[in-house]
């Protein structure tokens, strides 16, 4: 297994990072999270702009066509600039419809590579895993039960939901808000989401009710909150880096302190431990391998020694981590959002200690 990316794909890294550093800067989020909008739609048009939301979405619909791999890049880059855009969702959602949709879903994402239009998928039911089975089920094209917990619920053009086929076995269909009960939710990061309820909705069917799209749609969500997750590490390892090799005490820099840089090592060997775990699931899953086991690895990653991780960051600054002027709050938060989408490191444990 290489580990290294491709030039197409180090190339997709520099741009993203570039374009979320300039518009993701700290003035930026500052003045997004003042404005009360659901995400920074000035952040979502350059980034499409630059291509990189229609880069994992189809050529029909104006995108690059690419996988995987390139939907983990951007996600990481994503989340080391903790930006407030619907990214996450939408190409998750987005790629899985590249995969399994007909011709007429796939041209109808068009306007998400643009940047006019938002994609989401159900997350889990409240309370339980992304292993678990739906609640929701599905007769005649419509959808009755509940979708569980959707991130940019009100905010999306259409939302993946998996329910199960009378007759049949679990299949994805795409379903317009508009159709649906919404109870809004805020999540710890401040992005907005809601409990969806649905009741005889109309609903487009998403390939076929043979369980294979919604699987899909399951291990590219694991791949797609770990490879946030690797990123949001990344970012508060930097910020705390920077920090303890100028903040001093006792006349002395933390960096000097012993203590200090075996706790920084320590983060650094969970971020380097989620890194590799993700990008050996996430290569799995663009090779069309089985993939299920080393996500479920990387998740555990994440919701584990990598929550810990942030633990520490915030402990290496002190009181400084705490407040809301400094912006290691916000990947604080993000980090232990991700490890509520997992459904936690036990939830992890199960699907790996689970029999084949």
């Amino acid at each position: 297994m290489d580990f290294k990316l491709d030039e197409t794909q180090a190339e997709l890294r520099t741009l993203a990072s570039e374009v979320l550093a300039r518009e993701a800067a700290q003035a930026r989020l500052e003045e997004h999270e003042k404005s009360g909008r659901p995400y920074d739609t000035g952040t979502w048009k350059a980034m499409a702009q630059a291509g990189l939301i229609g880069a994992c979405l189809p050529e029909e619909a104006g995108g690059a066509g690419l996988g995987p791999v390139e939907m983990a890049v951007i996600l990481r880059e994503a989340g080391a600039h903790v930006a407030p855009v619907p990214a996450l969702p939408s190409l998750v959602a987005g790629l899985v419809v590249a995969r399994h949709g007909t011709a007429a879903q796939r041209e109808a994402l068009a306007p998400v590579a643009e940047g006019d239009a938002v994609l989401t998928f159900a997350v889990r039911e409240p309370g339980a895993g992304l292993a678990d089975a739906p609640t929701a089920t599905a007769r005649g094209g419509r959808v009755t039960g509940r979708a569980g917990l959707v991130p940019y619920a009100a905010e999306a053009s259409a939302v993946l939901v998996p329910a199960r086929v009378e007759g049949a076995g679990t299949a994805l269909f795409l379903v317009r808000p508009g159709a649906a009960g919404i109870r809004p939710v805020t999540l710890s990061t401040g992005e907005p989401a809601g409990v969806v309820t649905l009741d005889d909705a109309p609903a487009e069917m998403v390939g076929e009710p043979d369980g294979r799209a919604a699987e899909s749609l399951r291990l590219h969500a694991l791949a797609g909150i770990t490879a946030t997750a690797s990123g949001v590490l990344a970012g508060a390892l930097a910020l705390t880096t920077g920090y303890i090799r100028t903040r001093r005490q006792f006349d002395r820099v933390l960096a000097e302190f012993q203590a200090v840089t075996m706790q920084i090592a320590d983060v650094y060997i969970a971020a380097r431990a989620v890194d590799v775990a993700m990008w050996a699931g996430v290569w799995r899953l663009a090779e069309g391998l089985p993939a299920q086991e080393d996500l479920a690895v990387a998740a555990h990653n994440a919701a584990d020694a990598g929550l810990r991780a942030l633990y520490t960051c915030q402990h290496l600054h002190g009181g400084i981590g705490l407040d809301v002027t400094y912006p290691l709050h916000r990947y604080f938060a993000w980090g232990k959002n991700a490890a509520h989408l997992l459904g936690g490191a036990e939830a992890q444990l199960d699907l790996i200690g689970a029999p084949a």
